[in-house]
């Protein structure tokens, strides 16, 4: 089946935010990083998704102008089999990804990238409505502690539990980065 990994927003404008964490951004890198090398060691293509939004000033880190658009620093380079800008959740909206992936033939998408709950998951499940078959890696997606409407903290690892199990079995395969590549011979 061809497949192909879609690394979406693992780019610098995270670290800008108050919510950003180093601590949790390790784990993901290896991670994240491990995967890139699996599929690019097997020719599978790998696509670059690039979040931008807000106001196109230097102190918005989502913008062109604070030059924050761009890969991760931690992130091994790769060659991007395409690249795409987003300015919505999931990298299927307007970006014509959709268009590319059915003119390259393919059927799997493997989801990686920031965050977990927002952008992965919803492109997760965006593609898996448009047809593809989906690999869901939460190993390979990063997110952050939230507030809770009570004040609460909602921490990042009980998000990426809950975004695994809601994707589970009805919009995407769970596969940690080993699985995934496993998938990729099937």
């Amino acid at each position: 089946m061809q497949s192909c990994l879609i690394v979406i927003d693992a780019q610098e404008s995270f670290r800008h935010r108050a919510y950003f964490s180093a601590t949790r951004l390790a784990p993901y890198i290896t991670a994240q990083n491990a995967l890139i090398a699996g599929c690019a060691t097997r020719g599978v293509p790998i696509v670059r998704v690039l979040h931008r939004d807000g106001p196109e000033h230097a102190d918005n880190p989502f913008s062109r102008a604070s030059g924050l658009v761009r890969a991760l620093a931690e992130l091994e380079p790769f060659d991007a089999a395409a690249e795409f800008v987003k300015t919505r959740h999931s990298a299927l909206v307007g970006t014509g990804l959709d268009v590319w992936l059915v003119r390259h033939g393919m059927r799997r998408v493997i989801i990686s990238g920031i965050r977990t709950e927002q952008c992965c998951e919803t492109t997760a499940r965006h593609a898996s409505d448009l047809g593809w078959d989906v690999d869901y890696v939460p190993d390979a997606t990063l997110t952050f502690d939230m507030t809770e409407p009570d004040g609460s903290v909602l921490h990042a690892d009980a998000i990426v539990q809950r975004t695994a199990a809601v994707l589970r079995g009805r919009f995407a395969t769970i596969c940690n980065v080993e699985q995934a590549i496993e998938r990729l011979a099937a």
